[in-house]
């Protein structure tokens, strides 16, 4: 196993990450900014280096520099940040550090839309009608012109949603492309986009893969993702209410097919739209890392995703047989944000109490201060039931019970996504949270 694993992540996900590692025996060494120095993961790590700056968080010089000073033998990059940069991965390797991830080669095509795209659709896994690496709004135009509206567009490199949009004429169709190709260029330098056909009513669902070290590939059932705010997800559950076990085979088969055509290893994620109307599902893109949802997955098949991304990483024994699946689970993500107008809410945090009998990934405690610098997620409500109402029922209670006092946050506003008779009936859609608001 491991000897010394950098942590390369803040938050909730590095203290999951450290929790697993400890279990095993792994040294655990955490990195942090100034402002993060209380943070619960920084004291439960067996050692903390801070950064000069909250921007070395995207600095692979900054955290090579750490994994020299430290003796560390291993990258865990969680989500975000470096996580799916495959120049990183690779100084990692070259650094003589053990990459708790897929090759750098898989990451690299992947992590490109329209090469992933045109890559699945060799392979036989079903994708969109669409039109892939434009430059211009005349090259959008064009295309638009063969495939007809609506459309979706997005920017070929980066994921979380940046540089989406939806065109259903010529004139949102140029405001779209604008969006697109500013924020690719600024946020991930690369200005390219595409086109697909858009998908009234769909369902966004996720398949858990497992690159095994022998090659072959393990499916963990799928998650349902639907409910998204701004293309950023809200509330996630496992297994999907639009999914039967037909179309569970169809979609774990997909996924399959398209990571074993990448030769994939450690764990992964394959997105697809789902037209529940049709049963037709459609490949969106591969994460290349461990999904900020990836609890709800364990809880209902068993599991320990980061202890199987550790053991795969390493070489070491992998288990040939995993428990069967069992129950419903349901995640909802905590956000320092006004629950009305949606903006993020930094501050100190006064007043701190999780909901008993549920498992609460947290990054915070009372005390300690919610920073401009990085994302607000505060922490996620994990919960799982005998079924989905049960589960339901519990994640009511949960989101009812915690008390988070100082800065503003969504609890209001996920209680609110509960109780609504759209998702509550399961039958909803990614267009649910803009319908919730309109209602109100």
């Amino acid at each position: 196993m491991i000897d010394g694993l950098l942590v390369a992540n803040r938050g909730e996900i590095a203290r999951r990450i450290i929790r697993t590692a400890r279990r095993l025996g792994v040294r655990t060494i955490a990195i942090h900014s100034e402002v993060d120095t209380g943070l619960p993961y920084v004291a439960e790590a067996d050692e903390a280096v801070p950064l000069d700056s909250p921007r070395d968080f995207l600095s692979a010089e900054a955290i090579l520099a750490v994994a020299r000073k430290t003796g560390a033998t291993a990258v865990h990059p969680g989500y975000g940040f470096l996580s799916e940069n495959p120049d990183f991965a690779r100084r990692c390797a070259a650094a003589g550090l053990v990459w708790v991830g897929p090759s750098p080669k898989a990451m690299e095509l992947l992590a490109d839309k329209a090469a992933a795209r045109a890559h699945m659709a060799s392979a036989g896994v079903p994708v969109l009608p669409g039109s892939s690496g434009i430059a211009s709004a005349a090259e959008a135009d064009a295309a638009a012109s063969e495939l007809g509206f609506p459309l979706m567009v997005k920017a070929v490199s980066g994921g979380g949603g940046i540089g989406m949009g939806i065109a259903r004429d010529a004139e949102s169709l140029e405001r779209a492309v604008r969006t697109a190709l500013s924020r690719g260029g600024s946020a991930f330098g690369d200005a390219r986009i595409l086109l697909e056909r858009y998908v009234p009513r769909a369902r966004h669902v996720e398949v858990q893969v497992v690159g095994m070290p022998d090659g072959s590939v393990r499916t963990f059932g799928e998650r349902d993702c639907s409910v998204q705010r701004r293309h950023q997800k809200v509330v996630e559950e496992c297994p999907s209410p639009a999914v039967d076990a037909a179309l569970r085979s169809r979609l774990c088969a997909a996924a399959v097919r398209a990571a074993e055509s990448v030769g994939y290893r450690n764990v992964g994620t394959v997105e697809f739209l789902l037209d529940p109307g049709t049963g037709e599902f459609f490949f969106l893109e591969v994460n290349t890392r461990l999904q900020v949802e990836h609890p709800i997955t364990e809880e209902v098949h068993g599991i320990d995703l980061v202890e199987l991304q550790l053991r795969i990483a390493a070489g070491a024994d992998v288990p040939a047989d995993f428990p069967a699946p069992r129950g419903h689970a349901v995640e909802l993500r905590v956000y320092a944000e006004d629950p009305v107008r949606f903006l993020p809410r930094p501050g100190r945090i006064t007043g701190w109490a999780e909901p008993a009998g549920v498992r609460v990934e947290s990054g915070y405690a009372a005390g300690t201060e919610v920073s401009p610098h990085f994302d607000p997620l505060l922490a996620k409500i994990v919960v799982h039931g005998a079924d989905r109402a049960d589960a339901l029922a519990r994640a009511r209670r949960a989101v009812a019970e915690f008390v988070v006092q100082g800065p503003k946050c969504n609890l209001p506003f996920l209680a609110e996504v509960l109780d609504a008779p759209e998702f509550a009936a399961g039958n909803y859609d990614t267009g649910v949270v803009d319908r919730i608001i309109a209602a109100r």
